[in-house]
C-alpha cells in the first residue's frame, strides 16, 4: 500500500482524470515550485474506477481557468491546519491565454507575437477557437 502523508497546509487537486496529471503539472509549471508535489496516477475510485491527485505542500495560487479547461470536473481542496478549509467545483472557462497555441499556421499567431487566445464555442463538446483565425481545439478530456 502506497503511504502519502496527509498535508498540513497545502492544495489537494482531487478527481483528475486518470492519465492527465502531468498535464497539470505541465500547465501549472509545478516543476518551479520550492515545496514538496505527489503526484499519485490511477488511484483507485469509487466514482470514476481510476483517478489522478495531485498534493501541493504549502499555499499556492493556482490557476483555476487553466485546470478548469484541462478537466473541469477536477476537485480543488484547500487545506489549513491539517482540514479541508474550502473545496472548489471547476467550469469550463469562456476564455483561456498562452495556454494553448494555434496550430494554423495562417494564423497572425504564427508570425506576430500576440496573445494566443481562445474562446469557449461550445460547452457540450468542450470545444475552443482561436479568436484570430477560427480554429478549433477540441477539450483535453478523453
Amino acid at each position: 500500500m502506497l503511504n502519502i502523508d496527509s498535508l498540513n497546509e497545502g492544495v489537494v487537486i482531487d478527481h483528475i482524470q486518470a492519465g492527465s496529471s502531468m498535464d497539470i503539472y505541465k500547465y501549472l509549471h509545478l516543476d518551479q515550485l520550492n515545496c514538496s508535489v505527489a503526484i499519485i496516477k490511477n488511484a483507485k475510485s469509487g466514482k470514476f474506477g481510476k483517478k489522478d491527485i495531485i498534493k501541493i505542500d504549502g499555499d499556492i495560487d493556482l490557476d483555476l481557468d487553466v485546470l478548469g479547461f484541462i478537466d473541469h470536473n477536477i476537485t480543488i481542496n484547500i487545506i489549513k491546519n491539517g482540514c479541508i478549509t474550502e473545496k472548489k467545483n471547476l467550469t469550463l472557462p469562456k476564455e483561456v491565454k498562452n495556454v494553448i497555441k494555434c496550430k494554423n499556421p495562417r494564423c497572425i499567431t504564427s508570425v506576430e507575437e500576440v496573445d494566443h487566445i481562445f474562446r469557449l464555442s461550445s460547452q457540450e463538446k468542450h470545444l475552443y477557437r482561436c479568436i484570430y483565425c477560427e480554429q478549433e481545439f477540441k477539450g483535453f478530456r478523453k
